[in-house]
């Protein structure tokens, strides 16, 4: 087991307020005394503020709220967004981080976060890693005049945790965990979606097992969590046991198998109410090309891109344990890891992979799964498949495709959407 805690010295630093205190440098303001939001003001009162300042959030309000969720008795002024102006702070920022590491000990997660890992840098700089980013910190508040957080942790997941919910707790704005503090902070975290990377559906999912803080989750039997959710169960039961083997550069290496992949530009936002329709209609088509090309998956990615005023979204992938080209099982992993990651977002994309591909060999067989249903399942699809071959796409359709927020109708009569 103890190879399974790799030690490195992670950090993970995420710009305060990033939006709203990029508007006030502009404008020569203190976020930490003005009242700003950063939303788009033509949206009126049910626009989604983007961030708010310091000085707001000492007075609850959220950074991701509606203007009409915010009380009366708050006065606010409303700028809107500038996002040539964020991504030019931004690499200011990113700069920086590349004065003290290399691009390869470097990820940019998001606009506002980043993570460095310095562990081979401390003796050049002849500093500890908490030393370290104080002075990182230091020179990015003299300038650039943003304020940031960092959490410190021997692996990529507990630094982030670390800066999400303790960092903030501190004048200098550094948290710093090891291994030692997993019982003590990490299991007591409730509830569920205050961890990174359980979102609010996948928090359900886990309350409907009995399961309400990081250290039930901990001591919860993996093999019933695998059970349940797949691979996705594994990784939630390592990432509540302090676990994550992933490195930096792990992020840097390009696939060089060939996958199967297919995007779709939303032309209205979606949310989690309709977008299962669109997956469910995209992954058919990536079903209907593994079949068609004899291919089987072993690597499923899939990610949500949400409105161009919020700029953010996620990508995730899952490495299966079974290679399949069976739209129902894709589907369901696509659902986990939207359900995990989700957070209420308006949607404008959907992006779903096939990779690791491999020819089909024949049948893998479930334990748990009647093998006539899988004969029955693959028998349907080579009819559905022969049908649409012969009389075009929209010869056959689910009943779900007549439903206003399909796409598959007017899509098919394209060119299919986008494959690479």
């Amino acid at each position: 087991m103890d190879n399974l805690y790799q030690t490195r010295n992670i950090l993970c630093i995420d710009l305060k307020s990033f939006f709203a205190s990029c508007e006030c440098i502009e404008r020569g303001l203190d976020p930490f005394k003005v009242p700003i939001v950063v939303a788009n003001p033509k949206q009126g009162n049910g626009a989604i503020t983007l961030a708010v300042t310091p000085y707001l959030k000492a007075q609850g309000v959220g950074s991701r709220t509606r203007l009409y969720n915010i009380p009366k008795n708050i006065k606010y002024t409303i700028v809107p967004p500038r996002m040539k102006l964020y991504i030019a702070k931004s690499k200011e920022v990113v700069g920086i981080y590349l004065d003290y590491v290399a691009k390869e000990d470097l990820h940019v997660y998001s606009i506002d976060e980043c993570f460095l890992d310095v562990t081979d840098y401390l003796k050049l700089y002849k500093k500890n890693d908490y030393e370290l980013a104080e002075e990182i910190l230091k020179r990015v508040e003299m300038q650039t005049g943003l304020t940031a957080t960092c959490g410190i942790g021997p692996n990529l997941l507990l630094a982030k945790v670390a800066m999400d919910t303790e960092a903030k707790k501190y004048k200098n704005g550094i948290a710093k965990w090891t291994y030692d503090d997993i019982p003590t902070k990490l299991w007591n975290i409730t509830p569920l979606s205050k961890m990174w990377g359980i979102g609010s559906r996948m928090e359900k999912n886990l309350n409907n097992l009995g399961i309400y803080s990081i250290g039930e989750l901990a001591k919860y039997d993996v093999n019933k969590l695998k059970d349940k959710f797949g691979v996705m169960g594994l990784e939630l039961w390592n990432h509540a046991n302090g676990i994550d083997l992933s490195r930096i550069a792990d992020f840097k290496v390009q696939a060089k198998d060939k996958s199967y992949s297919h995007s779709q530009v939303l032309f209205k936002d979606y949310n989690e109410s309709n977008i299962r329709i669109i997956i469910s209609e995209m992954v058919d088509l990536l079903a209907a090309r593994l079949r068609a090309n004899n291919k089987q998956t072993t690597v499923i990615g899939f990610g949500i891109s949400y409105s161009k005023e919020i700029n953010s979204g996620f990508y995730h992938s899952l490495k299966l344990d079974v290679a399949t080209d069976s739209a129902k099982e894709i589907t369901k992993y696509c659902n986990m890891i939207f359900d995990r990651y989700y957070d209420f977002a308006p949607i404008r994309k959907v992006s779903i992979s096939c990779g690791g591909l491999i020819s089909k060999q024949g049948v893998q067989l479930n334990l748990f799964e009647e093998f006539s249903h899988i004969q029955k399942e693959t028998k349907i699809n080579e009819a559905i498949d022969e049908i649409k071959n012969k009389f075009g796409k929209n010869s056959l359709i689910k009943a779900s495709s007549l439903l206003p927020d399909s796409t598959a109708i007017e899509r098919n009569t394209k060119i299919g959407g986008h494959h690479e």
